[in-house]
């Protein structure tokens, strides 16, 4: 483990983003002092949690942030992310990097992360003091931390050593544990309290429970005569009501014979409309076609428009016309303009002529000036010489021979290097003239290359947008079809059928066929409002028969499974002879007296339910009961209109709202039932299907593209390889023309060099031979003795006079001869940029005429695609003529269908009035038991509103045929209400639901029922009960409620006891374990501290001592310190170089005691001298071999042990600048900044 990386954004000085890269072994940070190399420290100590803004040098924890300085602004957070290699595992996380980042904003917030997840500080601290680094940060050395360890407490010495050991986590758990206990007393103490208060309650409510069971009794026995009595009355009322209804059986054939009727009308009515709704449906097809083809037609009229401007342009622009000057002209102008040159030329050679003589004249003067010079010269000088002696220039003429030979030798080294320099440069030429003619071949067939490459990508292109667009299409079908399937399995669950259905579908599945939901066919747009208008037959199954119907409500009741709609099929005959029961007969002659809807049209946007819905002849019975006389609307406020028909029973609107006269039924939408859903699934399944048709198309079509697409793939990538290949010869010559260029540069150089050798030779001899001359001369002059003494300077004065005439002359004709020069080389430019202009034209020229040939060329393709549209555009309007007869006579079938749709619908209309008449005489029987009917209601109404039971399970149950139990002991024998329980049942549990109430038990003996007996025995009922007073009908839910609270509290007493106890087993044991951490951390510093201060201070004495040996827990740590030569132990007497040195032992003892991954300090040798600096780096060097070093130094000395070194410097703005370097390394490492 060590740590990797820190990157350092608005920390301090660091007002960019900073990232330092260390590495195992020691890292040292240098820079003047203020660079900034103190917040490297503070940044680390900061981003491991510490909270002391003291201790980061500074006053308050906002000051980390940087401040801004005149050239920068301030910034507004401070964060430093700390990067630790895992890869041993030290750290309790499973990564191999774990990196922390702390981040703090200028408005006082702060965030911590571990590995980007953010987290409080106390999980960053425990993290960390698992490998030895807690909240004392022993392991950051920070400045004048040093003397802050000698100055500090034995307490704090000791939690040096406790964090280096791994002890303040054992720490924190015991405090932990601690606050518990103390909180856990607490919660004792209440607890006891609540259940003394508990056990007073207990009593008085025992009292009022015992008075609740006597109600309780005699509630039993008021409520079974009263039951009694109200199935005497039911079933006396549904037997007179039975007699009362006779001779309504052949009004009751007729009306069902016309509903047939209707409904065949209906099935015609809804074929007719499903044939027009196909016939617009193919109208409309035949219109889009049409208009399809009329939006080509357009097109293709628009192409042949804009192939026509296209050619006319092109012919246009076909026309070549010749602007520049003619190149014949410009020729014949060069012509002229070289005669010209020519005639320069004799007028510059005639001047090259007479500056030769002026130069021939000027030389000869010269010369005779400089022999009489040399005369003179030699006259003075034999004087001079004879004085001087004979032997120096005896010397000097040896000398100069001397030389001579050696300039001789250097002319011939140079001529042979010119040689074979020339000789070279002759090779080179060769060579380079073979390449150049290579690479113009290489050229012509790299445009070739580029040209298929360019068609080959262009195509590659084309075919992957289609491709990927073919894909992006097959993943949103892919998409839909898994939305569709879930949205499917979602609707097929929430239609699961419930209760007694449920349980039909699960056990009896032979006898049942469907539910009915799935035979019924609804106009969509209605389910809910359908859903609403079949009320329980929305859950309905369908059967057989009626036995199979009548076996399945059997098996219901018997299993008590819950109650089930069930239908069965029903043929015309049977049911014009199946007898109904009168109470049955009368209910349907009540539904059929207002159901059946007039004639009159009814507002848009209503439609008859019946009309919306389709199901099979033999079902449609119960579906038509339901739905007869209810019009669907489409908001409540038409409802409410439509309602006020006398037509009219009912008015739903879409959202399920049922408005009857007098009555309203709605709330939450019906989404969830079994039509709506129904629906919902059979428009999903084929929306469905046609998606998977889809998918399939597009699969087996990006299968072919894919084909195609790898074969472009292959041509791209064969015409990039041989363009590549073509690129890489074109490479290689070019690479070997320039070393034939550089050759011949460089062999040109040597001949150059040569010459300029062999001249300067030349020159050399030259000179040496008018030294040897002038010192012969002077030689034979000395050895003569006919020299004068004082030579006459007339001659020379006059010669001199002519020479300097010659010169003038010579400078004049130099002249003359150089304008002449420039003026022909003028000419000549101008004759050769004529030459040039002319070739230009002539290319340019060439190049117009290509140009003109291919717009013409393009020209006849643009007026060959004219061609083609036109020829199409008519083809196309036969095609648009018959298209028009098919969609008019397509629009005229529609028609016919919709006029014999209005006929069916009228002739129904007919044979509904004529129900309707049927349906009234029907009615006025219906009066004649509307009393009957009345005072059945009435019982049925006072069952339910006193005893929340239904009629069925009264007669049933306590009819006058059963036997009155006697009572024993007081107790009631019904199982209505169980003894003693005090819960009777619930209106909403069996309202209306007879099977929902508590079975009576089997009755082995009682009384025949009396009817003035039980009328008795309710009046003495009630006067037993109101003698009781109030009753606190809750007094025995209470009792049980409190006495099991009094239980479960003092359960949790005993556990918070248990708890307590295990607590402060933890407590001991956290105990004991710090104890024989800390001991053996102790000893082992105890005996690295001797160890290592014998080797800081050779001779001298030091070690640690305990301040309460015998309280390992609690006791403190003190350093006895003794230097060599000194009989002082007072940390306080020692120098500063000692003190430093005397914390740096301490604090390495402790290192090699209990090693830390790393280790940071800040200037620890600032104040040692070269000899313990010494000492002090050997132990550096044997704590890098285990942990990392991270040091900020100022020492040279410290910086050359390093393996690798960040420099930290101070910009202009304010800012830290750093630079890395890895010793030993040739480049930096980075420059984080």
């Amino acid at each position: 483990m060590h740590l990797k990386t820190l990157t350092v954004r608005g920390f301090k000085s660091f007002a960019s983003a900073t990232t330092f890269e260390f590495e195992p072994g020691v890292t040292a940070v240098v820079g003047p002092n203020g660079s900034g190399k103190s917040n490297v420290v503070d940044a680390l100590a900061w981003v491991m949690g510490e909270q002391g803004a003291k201790s980061l040098r500074g006053g308050t924890m906002e000051d980390v942030i940087f401040a801004g300085t005149a050239e920068r602004q301030p910034l507004g957070r401070a964060s430093v992310a700390l990067t630790i290699d895992n890869s041993d595992g030290a750290l309790p996380i499973e990564y191999s990097e774990v990196t922390i980042s702390r981040t703090m904003f200028r408005a006082g917030g702060s965030e911590y992360t571990i590995n980007g997840a953010k987290c409080r500080l106390l999980d960053i601290q425990e993290l960390l003091s698992d490998s030895g680094l807690g909240r004392e940060m022993h392991v950051i050395v920070g400045q004048g931390q040093l003397d802050q360890i000698l100055q500090a407490t034995p307490e704090q010495r000791r939690g040096f050593i406790e964090e280096a050991a791994g002890v303040l986590k054992h720490r924190r758990r015991r405090e932990r544990s601690v606050r518990k206990l103390e909180s856990m007393q607490s919660n004792l103490a209440r607890l006891e309290d609540l259940i003394s208060e508990i056990s007073r309650q207990l009593a008085p409510l025992g009292r009022q429970a015992r008075v609740a069971r006597r109600a309780q009794r005699i509630q039993h026995d008021l409520r079974d005569s009263l039951s009694r009595l109200i199935a005497d009355d039911l079933l006396s009322a549904a037997t007179a009501l039975n007699e009362s209804s006779q001779g309504e059986q052949a009004d009751r054939e007729a009306a069902e014979a016309l509903r047939d009727s209707l409904a065949a009308q209906d099935a015609e009515i809804t074929e007719l409309e499903k044939q027009a709704a196909e016939q617009r449906a193919h109208a409309e097809q035949l219109l889009a076609g049409h208009h399809r083809l009329e939006q080509v037609q357009e097109r293709l009229r628009s192409v042949a428009s804009l192939a026509e401007e296209r050619a006319r342009s092109l012919h246009a622009s076909a026309r070549v016309q010749h602007t520049g000057r003619d190149p014949e002209e410009l020729r014949a102008q060069a012509q002229s303009v070289s005669a010209q040159a020519e005639e320069l030329a004799a007028e510059v050679a005639a001047a090259q002529e007479r500056l030769d003589r002026s130069s021939s004249a000027r030389a000869a003067a010269e010369d005779a000036l400089k022999d009489e010079e040399t005369r003179l010269t030699e006259q003075l000088r034999a004087v001079a010489d004879r004085r001087a002696g004979l032997a120096t220039l005896r010397g000097r003429v040896d000398t100069a021979q001397g030389r001579i030979d050696a300039a001789q030798a250097r002319r011939r080294r140079a001529e042979d290097q010119r040689e074979t320099a020339r000789a070279a440069q002759q090779r080179a030429r060769g060579d380079f003239a073979e390449l150049e003619q290579r690479v113009a071949g290489v050229e012509t067939g790299e445009q070739d290359l580029d040209a298929a490459y360019e068609a080959a990508h262009q195509r590659l292109q084309t075919l992957r947008e289609a491709y990927d667009e073919q894909l992006a299409q097959q993943q949103r079908l892919r998409t839909s079809i898994s939305e569709d399937k879930a949205r499917l399995s979602g609707l097929s669950a929430a239609r699961s059928p419930r209760d007694g259905a449920a349980a039909l579908l699960k056990d009896k599945a032979a006898e049942v066929d469907a539910p009915l939901a799935q035979r019924l066919r609804i106009t969509p747009g209605w389910e809910t409002a359908i859903a609403a208008c079949l009320g329980s037959l929305d859950t309905a199954l369908i059967v057989k028969d009626a036995d199979t119907a009548a076996a399945a409500l059997d098996w219901l009741a018997a299993e008590s499974a819950g109650r089930a709609h069930l239908i069965h099929p029903v043929a015309s005959e049977s049911m014009d002879a199946e007898p109904q029961p009168a109470a049955a007969a009368d209910s349907a002659a009540a539904s059929t007296s207002a159901a059946v809807p007039a004639p009159t049209q009814l507002p848009e946007g209503a439609v008859w339910a019946e009309e919306v819905v389709s199901i099979a002849a033999d079902l449609r019975g119960p579906v038509l009961g339901a739905l007869t006389g209810v019009v669907l609307c489409t908001d409540p406020a038409q409802a409410s209109a439509v309602l006020q028909r006398p037509e009219v029973r009912t008015a739903v609107t879409t959202t399920g709202i049922i408005l009857r006269p007098g009555e309203r039924i709605g709330g939450t939408a019906l989404e969830n039932s079994d039509v709506a859903i129904t629906a919902q699934i059979t428009e999903l399944s084929e929306v469905l299907q046609r998606r998977e048709a889809e998918l399939e198309l597009l699969t087996q079509a990006c299968a072919s593209q894919e084909s195609d697409l790898n074969a472009a793939e292959l041509a791209v990538e064969q015409t990039l390889q041989a363009l590549h290949a073509n690129d890489a010869e074109m490479h290689a010559t070019t690479e070997q023309l320039g070393r034939l260029h550089a050759e011949l540069a460089q062999s040109a150089e040597r001949i150059e060099h040569s010459e300029q050798e062999i001249h300067e030779a030349e020159e050399s001899t030259a000179q040496a031979q008018q030294l040897l001359q002038e010192a012969q001369q002077r030689l034979d002059a000395a050895q003569s003795q006919d020299t004068e003494e004082e030579p006459s300077s007339v001659e020379r004065d006059r010669l001199s006079a002519a020479a300097t005439a010659q010169r003038r002359q010579e400078v004049d004709s130099r002249l003359e001869l150089r304008a002449a020069q420039e003026q022909h080389k003028q000419i000549l430019e101008r004759a050769a940029a004529l030459r040039r202009s002319a070739t230009a034209e002539q290319a340019r020229r060439e190049e117009a005429q290509k140009v003109a040939r291919a717009r013409s060329s393009r020209a006849a393709q643009a007026e060959a695609v004219q061609a083609e549209a036109e020829a199409a555009f008519q083809a196309l309007v036969g095609v648009l003529e018959r298209s028009q007869h098919t969609r008019l006579a397509a629009e005229d079938a529609g028609r016919q269908t919709q006029e014999r749709t209005r006929t069916l619908r009228q002739a129904r209309r007919n044979e509904a009035a004529e129900l309707e008449t049927l349906t009234a005489a029907l009615h006025q029987a219906e009066l004649t038991r509307t009393e009957l009917r009345l005072s059945l209601e009435a019982a049925e109404a006072r069952g339910l509103e006193e005893l929340s039971l239904t009629p069925e399970y009264l007669i049933e149950h306590y009819g006058p045929d059963q036997l009155v139990p006697e009572p024993e002991d007081g107790s009631p024998t019904r199982a209505d209400e169980s003894p003693g329980s005090g819960e009777s049942v619930k209106p909403d549990e069996s309202a209306g639901t007879g099977e929902n109430a508590l079975p009576a038990d089997p009755v082995e003996s009682g009384v025949p029922y009396d009817r003035s007996a039980q009328e008795k025995r309710l009046a003495q009922a009630r006067r037993e009960l109101k003698a009781l007073g109030k009753v606190n009908p809750l007094a025995l839910e209470e009792h049980s409620a409190l006495q099991e609270r009094h239980t479960y509290l003092q359960e949790q007493l005993s556990d918070l006891k248990k708890s307590r106890q295990d607590l402060l087993e933890i407590i001991a044991e956290v105990d004991a374990t710090v104890e024989r951490v800390f001991t053996e951390a102790w000893l082992d510093t105890k005996v690295q501290f001797e160890r290592v201060f014998a080797r800081l201070f050779p001779g001298g004495e030091g070690r640690l001592e305990l301040t309460n040996p015998e309280d390992m827990l609690n006791t403190g740590i003190e350093v006895q310190a003794r230097p060599p030569g000194k009989r002082i132990r007072r940390l306080s007497l020692l120098s500063g170089g000692e003190r430093s040195l005397t914390a740096v032992a301490l604090l390495v003892a402790i290192f090699k005691a209990r090693p830390s991954p790393f280790y940071v300090m800040d200037e620890v040798e600032a104040a040692l001298d070269d000899t313990n600096l010494s000492r002090l780096l050997v132990i550096f060097e044997e704590l890098r071999e285990s942990s990392q070093l991270i040091i900020i130094t100022h020492q040279k000395r410290t910086m050359e042990i390093a393996d690798a070194l960040y420099g930290v410097s101070m910009r202009q703005d304010g800012s830290t600048r750093v630079v890395s370097q890895r010793i030993g390394a040739p480049t930096e490492l980075t420059t984080p900044q």
